[in-house]
């Protein structure tokens, strides 16, 4: 399928509010200083948590050998807002119910209408 029907099939998907049935909170790897006065990469601290929508991502073939190697590609939907747009790759999810880490590889507003923010990501990937 073409990037447009692809795009075209998600927003099909889009939820309602009842659809958000998941709780996930957003995290961002903190910086710190190594005691010698150099910023590094610290641990990731909790940012924020939202109600989201899971998309389990159909298999293509590329998706089948991810799945082979423990890897779970999953789309979450979660609603637009201040916070949810400042999401980037470099953060990761953790649903609050089974405690899975999810490494974030893609997160925008699919919809164009300010209404959802999607966030791509793979389940078992090191974050």
């Amino acid at each position: 399928p073409s990037t447009a029907g692809a795009v075209q099939a998600l927003l099909d998907l889009m939820p309602s509010s009842g659809d958000l049935r998941e709780r996930v909170r957003f995290e961002q790897r903190s910086v710190v200083d190594d005691g010698y006065g150099n910023e590094v990469t610290g641990p990731f601290e909790a940012q924020f948590e939202r109600s989201a929508m899971y998309l389990m991502r159909p298999g293509n073939e590329a998706m089948i050998a991810a799945r082979l190697q423990g890897l779970q590609p999953v789309t979450i939907i979660v609603r637009f807002d201040a916070q949810t747009k400042t999401i980037r790759p470099d953060w990761r999810v953790v649903d609050l119910n089974t405690g899975r880490t999810y490494e974030i590889k893609a997160a925008e507003d699919m919809d164009r209408k300010r209404s959802w923010w999607t966030v791509v990501c793979i389940e078992g990937a090191s974050a």
